[in-house]
């Protein structure tokens, strides 16, 4: 885990099969700060991205208006 992040509540996606697969984890840093933590699954000892309150509001925004909708190609 990375060391410099203070404890964060890990909640997997609900998306994940119950196989292990590969998915992603989110979770609010407890530290008050409002922030979001995300990681791989599957990589819980690399990188973690961090997202301000307003930055995971907007990310999540974004996923429910289709922003980030796979497309033909």
């Amino acid at each position: 885990m990375n060391e410099n992040l203070p404890k964060v509540a890990w909640h997997i996606s609900t998306k994940s099969d119950s196989n292990g697969g590969s998915c992603v984890e989110a979770g609010p840093i407890l530290d008050g700060s409002g922030r979001v933590a995300v990681r791989h699954s599957k990589a819980r000892d690399a990188a973690t991205i961090v997202y301000t309150a307003e930055g995971w509001t907007a990310f999540v925004g974004g996923i429910k208006d289709g922003d980030f909708a796979r497309s033909a190609v």
